[in-house]
């Protein structure tokens, strides 16, 4: 996806731009841009590392490997030709934490400067990290109309798509096909949304307890529905629930919910 829209940059090929200002929340746009790429890159070195002690045969699985206490014991493991690249890969790695640990807390000290930071914060599966990098992405709840556009915009709209409507019959009339349309996600949305609210969802069902988000992925299940379309169902409803304290300005209730349901 991002080759093809740098392809399409260079050929000046991108049909559809949009530019969204973002206002008051531009720098905490900007610090959560940060904090997201130093994360990204922590995950890239921690690959790497794990590559070098699987590409010599040393079994490593959990975040042992990265312990600075049990570095020593690892690398003992690998022949003595490998262990300086681990030792820099190691050294990147205490460094990009310690960036990540800087970029974490100023992208939360200016998100908690906005009073939007303290309602969608109350939502449930949305933390701090989630929360402050959702407010610069959608800026405002008021850009759409109902719940169904939000969802499309954060790639969990359901729309359908068909190659052929349309057959001609026998006696040469056009009808329409009696063919069942291939059903799927949007396909043009926000990465970053999507992340958050799927993972909102995971943390939800993961944490369980007697809440009425948790009861209604339950009745799921119970109702026949696969796993994976529950919990795309509560990512909708987590993303729904966000647009609504928002706009209303009101923490999330639980009773609440429960009443309306």
């Amino acid at each position: 996806m991002s080759f093809g829209l740098a392809d399409q940059q260079r050929v000046g090929g991108i049909q559809r731009k949009v530019y969204k200002e973002r206002g008051r929340f531009r720098a905490l746009g900007y610090r959560a841009r940060a904090h997201r790429w130093v994360t990204v890159d922590v995950v890239r070195v921690k690959n790497r590392i794990k590559s070098v002690y699987r590409s010599r045969g040393v079994q490593v699985a959990g975040p042992a490997v990265y312990a600075a206490t049990k570095r020593g014991d690892f690398q003992m493991r690998l022949p003595r030709e490998a262990r300086p690249l681990v030792e820099v890969l190691y050294e990147e790695l205490d460094g990009l934490v310690a960036l990540q640990r800087r970029a974490k807390k100023a992208m939360l000290d200016e998100a908690k400067r906005h009073a939007e930071y303290r309602l969608v914060r109350s939502c449930p599966g949305l933390g701090p990290v989630r929360t402050a990098e959702l407010l610069p992405i959608v800026v405002t709840p008021f850009r759409f109309q109902s719940k169904r556009g939000f969802w499309a915009y954060c790639g969990l709209g359901i729309v359908q798509r068909s190659s052929s409507d349309w057959v001609r019959a026998a006696s040469g009339e056009w009808t329409r096909a009696s063919v069942r349309q291939t059903r799927g996600l949007s396909r043009q949305f926000n990465h970053t949304l999507k992340a958050i609210f799927k993972g909102a969802a995971t943390t939800v069902i993961g944490r369980g307890g007697d809440e009425p988000i948790n009861r209604h992925y339950a009745r799921l299940l119970e109702g026949g529905t696969k796993p994976n379309l529950a919990k795309l169902a509560i990512a909708r409803q987590i993303a729904s629930i966000a647009l609504a304290v928002w706009r209303t300005k009101e923490v999330y209730d639980p009773e609440r919910l429960e009443s309306s349901a």
